[in-house]
């Protein structure tokens, strides 16, 4: 094993896998400690009680201290020791628990937010002035020049007014050293708190940290970098514990995407050295694949140059604090620009996609439905008719008998929906091991996946996350593929399925245009065929 394999080992075995293996604090150690002893006397109560004490006093010191070196970061003007101020938040913020990041993050969305009472006094002096007649400034003249000084001023101050207080802090920390990394984690942990409560003043500074954040990111910014098995061995240690959507197993793995036929790049900004803000996986195939077993295979790679298509199978983030910005949009561009360059031979760019929320969305149907269905026969056999305005029968005729003719040592349910609920809700997955279950399932579950992705919509966008990240890209629907990721989460997420988007390179900006404009979700006709018949009638 090289030098490079042993590294990357050893730093797989040292990380912790869990929480209970984790370094416990001082003041955990001593209380591991306290219980283990067999007999404890009312002295070491009295002295378990008197370190919790003394650890509350300490935690809250600490806050009061990175409280003020927060405020100075942001008020002071002596730049010679600022660079020290700054580290000083820096490090003691890193230092804080959840609860105390979460209550000093509070704290500058809410008093270091702008002067509302300032830019209520300026709006009312700027409607306060008169318009010279006819608004003509434009002609050049000194005493129009004049009368349009004071609009000017205003104008000036209420720009600078309108920016909240805590905007020298991200301004200031995005140009000190590993500045920029700290911003993205005090992001993620603003979104976290989010989470946790919706906070109107705490959205108000995500809201504004990630609009700067997104500036600051611009593709101009940022290095494209091919990540090869010859880069340092701390970098593809992260590409290991970052990969989100296909886990590389084991070193034979890694070396295998990163190989002939594969190609991984990534996006690094200068201020976050050795680290990927993103990164994508590309497979070199003569045709687009099906499956995820034709991309993560065991067997030779064809040769490059008998290439056709370059099929993007895995896009991962690194950085949870820069949720919301599509940094992947300009990488899938100018990844696919790059690779026409090399390989003018290539034709073809496509995906092979997860659909996430597939399942979500279809056992929340098939629940509802399940039981709007039960309602609906209660109904007619009372009153001869049904009046349940939700109801629709998302089975085809043919699709509920087959389910219905299954045999019960198979299923149980008295309707089709209840039957393929049970089915699908099994957290073992047994269906998928039985090719009579497959059989049955297999016409229902492709129809409503392609219903799933061209008609279920949130706010006129794609429901599904993954296929609104590659549509607004300017990607069409190209193929959904039945049984093509099999794993446990393949399984868990869309019922094997998956998707290939296919990016037309002469038709990316019309279809990103249309689909920002009208939320047109562009198709190929194949798959058009799965709901036009039954839910676009």
């Amino acid at each position: 094993m090289n030098k490079k394999s042993l590294a990357i080992l050893m730093r797989t075995r040292m990380r912790p896998s869990d929480a209970s293996k984790l370094d416990l604090s001082p003041v955990m150690q001593h209380q591991t400690q306290s219980n283990s002893r067999g007999n404890q006397t009312d002295h070491s109560f009295s002295q378990h009680g008197n370190d919790n004490l003394n650890a509350s006093i300490n935690n809250e010191r600490n806050f009061e201290s990175v409280r003020k070196s927060m405020h100075s970061a942001i008020s002071m003007n002596k730049t010679e020791v600022l660079d020290a101020v700054l580290n000083d938040f820096s490090e003691g913020y890193f230092s804080l628990s959840h609860e105390n990041r979460r209550k000093l993050l509070i704290i500058l969305a809410k008093e270091y937010d702008l002067n509302r009472v300032q830019v209520r006094e300026l709006i009312q002096q700027y409607l306060g002035l008169e318009l010279p007649a006819g608004n003509e400034a434009q002609s050049g003249a000194v005493e129009e020049e004049g009368l349009f000084s004071t609009f000017y001023r205003i104008e000036r101050s209420l720009r600078h007014a309108l920016k909240p207080t805590y905007e020298v802090l991200f301004e200031r920390l995005n140009t000190h050293p590993g500045g920029l990394k700290s911003l993205t984690i005090l992001r993620a942990d603003i979104l976290s708190s989010l989470a946790d409560e919706n906070i109107t003043s705490l959205r108000a500074l995500d809201s504004y940290l990630k609009e700067k954040l997104g500036t600051w990111l611009s593709p101009a910014t940022l290095e494209l970098h091919l990540i090869t098995w010859d880069d340092p061995a701390s970098l593809l240690e992260k590409i290991v514990a970052y990969e989100a959507v296909h886990p590389i197993s084991n070193l034979l793995d890694l070396k295998r995407r990163l190989g002939v036929g594969r190609r991984c790049f990534g996006y690094f900004h200068p201020a976050i050295p050795g680290e990927p803000l993103i990164f994508i996986e590309v497979a070199l195939l003569k045709h687009v694949a099906q499956t995820i077993q034709e991309v993560l295979w065991n067997h030779p790679p064809i040769p490059e140059s008998e290439a056709a298509c370059a099929l993007f199978y895995s896009i991962s983030s690194t950085q949870p604090g820069l949720a919301g910005i599509n940094l992947g949009k300009f990488l899938i561009k100018r990844v696919i620009k790059l690779v026409k360059r090399d390989m003018p031979h290539i034709s073809t760019f496509a995906t092979l996609s997860p659909i996430p929320g597939f399942m979500q969305w279809l056992l929340s149907k098939l629940a509802s439905q399940s039981m709007l269905t039960e309602a609906k026969d209660t109904s007619q056999s009372s009153n001869g008719q049904s009046g349940l305005t939700f109801w629709e029968n998302i089975l085809e005729p043919e699709e509920e008998n087959t389910l219905m003719d299954l045999s019960e040592d198979f299923v149980t349910g008295k309707y089709g929906v209840e039957v393929m609920l049970n089915l699908l809700g099994s957290t073992n997955h047994e269906w998928a091991c039985s090719a009579e279950l497959l059989s049955a399932l297999k016409p229902p579950l492709m129809r409503l996946c392609a219903r799933y992705l061209l008609l279920e919509k949130k706010r006129g966008k794609a429901l599904d996350s993954v296929a609104n990240f590659h549509l607004q890209n300017g990607a069409m629907v190209e193929r959904i593929n039945w049984m093509a990721d099999q794993s446990e989460k393949g399984l868990s997420q869309s019922a094997g399925i998956m998707v290939n988007y296919v990016y037309r390179l002469d038709k990316i900006e019309e279809y990103a245009q249309s689909y920002f404009g009208a939320g047109h979700i562009n198709a190929s006709s194949d798959i058009k065929r799965y709901v036009e018949e039954h839910d676009m009638a």
